[in-house]
C-alpha cells in the first residue's frame, strides 16, 4: 500500500492498493475510487464493537474496500477543514487512544475498539471525552485532524491541560482526566468552558489547533434567528 495526501483546507488521502489489500472508513468516508475496487459494507469486528463505535460518535456501520488487481486507488477526504495524519502502528505496539470523530481509515490490519475512561470524572464531565477509541495493529491510520496537528512529548509528571475538543489523540502511557476550571469569575467570564483534559506524562500527545464545535458554535451565533 501506498498513500499520498492531496489538497491543504480540505485534503484527501489517495491510497494506492495491490490486489487483495484492504482499506476501512466508517460510513461515507470514501471520497472517490478507480475501477478494480470491490466495496463491502459490514458491523465490523461483531455487533457489540458496532455499538460501542455509536457512542464515540462513529457510524455503526464500516465499509471496507478491496483491490481486485495492482494499482486501483481510492480516496478518503476530511469533514471539514484541517489536516491527515499518517500514524504507523507497527512503530506503536501499545496502540493509541483517539477522540470520537479523529479516525478517518486504516488499512485492515488495523484494530479500532471503545475504550472507556478510566477516571470517574472523565466519564461524568468529559463532555466529548466520556468514550474514547483504542487502535492497534500491524498497519497505516490515518487521522482527521480540524485544523493544525501539533505534537507534544511529556516526560514522566509532566501535565499539560487542554481543551477537551482540542485533543486528537494520546499514547496508552498517557493519564487522562477532567478538572474544572478554578474561579467563579474564570467560570463565568473566561469563555473557556467549565472543564480542561488534564494529560500527564509520559508519552506522545496529538493536539488539533481548531476546535470545530466551536468554530460552528460561533458562526451559529451569528445567524439571525427566525430567518
Amino acid at each position: 500500500m501506498q498513500y499520498e495526501i492531496l489538497g491543504k483546507t480540505v485534503p484527501v488521502v489517495e491510497v494506492t492498493l495491490n490486489k487483495g489489500e484492504i482499506m476501512f472508513t466508517q460510513s461515507g468516508g470514501m471520497s472517490w475510487q478507480t475501477e478494480g475496487v470491490k466495496m463491502s459494507t459490514n458491523a465490523r469486528g461483531g455487533v457489540m464493537k458496532s455499538l460501542g463505535r455509536m457512542f464515540t460518535g462513529e457510524s455503526i456501520f464500516m465499509s471496507s474496500f478491496t483491490a481486485e488487481k495492482d494499482g486501483a486507488k481510492i480516496a478518503f477526504a476530511t469533514t471539514v477543514p484541517g489536516d491527515i495524519m499518517p500514524i504507523d502502528l507497527r512503530n506503536m505496539p501499545q496502540g493509541i487512544i483517539l477522540q470520537k470523530n479523529a479516525f478517518l481509515c486504516a488499512e485492515d490490519d488495523v484494530t479500532l475498539s471503545v475504550k472507556f475512561a478510566k477516571k470517574i470524572s472523565a466519564a461524568l464531565f468529559g463532555g466529548e471525552g466520556i468514550i474514547l477509541q483504542e487502535a492497534k495493529g500491524n498497519g497505516m491510520l490515518f487521522l482527521e485532524i480540524d485544523g493544525d496537528p501539533i505534537i507534544r512529548e511529556l516526560a514522566p509528571g509532566e501535565v499539560l491541560k487542554v481543551d477537551t475538543g482540542n485533543v486528537v489523540g494520546f499514547e496508552p502511557s498517557v493519564s487522562y482526566e477532567i478538572e474544572t476550571v478554578k474561579g467563579l469569575g474564570n467560570i463565568f467570564l473566561g469563555g473557556e468552558g467549565l472543564f480542561l483534559t488534564r494529560l500527564v506524562g509520559p508519552g506522545k500527545v496529538i493536539i488539533q489547533s481548531q476546535n470545530f464545535m466551536d468554530f460552528a458554535g460561533r458562526i451559529a451565533s451569528m445567524i439571525p434567528g427566525g430567518r
